[in-house]
């Protein structure tokens, strides 16, 4: 996918949502290039709360994008011409949306200035999303590399206790010295099982 293409995108909906007073935050790929890791290549995934989500909808077909229901029931998908936007309000069935967008912070992001996820949520966020049937580290390096100083090592541990995958993760980022990995938090919940992005 073309950068310039993603970048409009994303100022589009940051100018929309913005413009609707829709508390969200830029989430995966960008936010990662907000904070200095890698660029993204593959769409704009938005955090926002549910009950906002109907409202961002209808702005962003307003400014000329085509909206699509997923079979998923965590996330709404919009088209901006080819470009995908996944408006997503329960990622990975964590409950907590309102403290992820609290943890939000400003970042210009190309053109764009918008609330970006938290590192340490993006991590987290990225390591929960990981199956017996997703489980390519090879993109989580480059991003555990460039945020890992913004990064609670202590807190991901313990959000991602119940994923074996997550754990495996950060015994490899351990052990190549990228970042001083804790063990996995005493009664952290069980989160193997939750949705996959």
């Amino acid at each position: 996918m073309d950068e310039r293409a993603l970048l409009r995108t994303l100022t589009k909906v940051v100018t929309t949502l913005s413009a609707e007073e829709v508390e969200f935050a830029v989430a995966g790929g960008f936010a990662v290039y907000a904070r200095g890791g890698p660029p993204s290549e593959h769409d704009v995934d938005i955090f926002l709360s549910e009950q906002d989500v109907e409202t961002a909808t209808r702005a962003l077909v307003a400014a000329g994008m085509r909206p699509e229901d997923p079979p998923e029931n965590w996330l709404r998908k919009v088209y901006d011409g080819n470009v995908l936007v996944d408006l997503i309000f329960r990622p990975n069935y964590r409950g907590n949306m309102a403290e992820l967008l609290a943890r939000a912070e400003p970042l210009r992001i190309g053109p764009a200035l918008a609330p970006v996820l938290d590192a340490t949520d993006l991590m987290v966020d990225k390591l929960l999303v990981l199956t017996a049937h997703r489980c390519d580290f090879t993109p989580l390096l480059p991003i555990a590399r460039g945020l890992r100083e913004q990064i609670d090592w202590d807190r991901v541990a313990a959000e991602t206790a119940g994923s074996p995958y997550a754990q495996a993760f950060l015994a490899l980022v351990e052990g190549l010295s990228v970042a001083e990995v804790p063990a996995a938090g005493v009664g952290a919940p069980d989160t193997a099982e939750g949705n996959r992005r």
